[in-house]
């Protein structure tokens, strides 16, 4: 057991945790409702969140993504690139998330973080330290590569609690 590892791993579980809070419970309307026209909603939201963990995890640990291993493309159908996690999408594109349930995104989401934390459980304080990623100065260490994962999925998660609320107030 190691300290780092630990803390990881509960980073994420608090992640997949409000994940779940946010999204139980909604349907199509409030899945896809948005604050204004040019937002992004909940669904897309969490879809993003997990699509980078997904990208970012199974690269670092030299696997194939969730969500092409265990058929979570097919399942959203969606009419995007195979490895397409969101970045740069326009209104237009997030609105391709807009037939997707709760049931897909918590089940998707949680196959990833069941992914995530397996892989966590391997690694040793000494693995935070390997360089992952050469294309940028300093060189991307694995640890640096996950807290920017955490980072981000902090951020898109708490984004889409925040969504939730105003809907709910409306």
């Amino acid at each position: 057991m190691t300290a780092s590892r630990d803390l990881l791993i509960d980073a994420f579980d608090r992640i997949a945790q409000t994940a779940r809070r946010t999204v139980e419970g909604l349907g199509h309307d409030e899945l896809s409702g948005r604050v204004d026209p040019d937002s992004n909603t909940i669904a897309w939201l969490i879809w993003h969140l997990t699509r980078v963990q997904d990208d970012h995890v199974a690269d670092v640990a030299g696997r194939r993504q969730a969500w092409l291993d265990d058929g979570w493309e097919k399942r959203f159908g969606l009419p995007l690139d195979a490895h397409d996690t969101g970045y740069g999408h326009s209104t237009e594109d997030v609105g391709q998330l807009d037939g997707v349930g709760a049931e897909e995104l918590i089940g998707y989401h949680e196959a990833v973080h069941a992914r995530t934390v397996e892989y966590l459980r391997t690694l040793d304080d000494d693995d935070f330290a390997t360089i992952v990623d050469e294309n940028w100065n300093p060189p991307v260490t694995l640890g640096v590569r996950l807290v920017s994962v955490i980072s981000d999925d902090l951020q898109h998660v708490g984004q889409a609690a925040f969504v939730r609320g105003v809907l709910e107030r409306r």
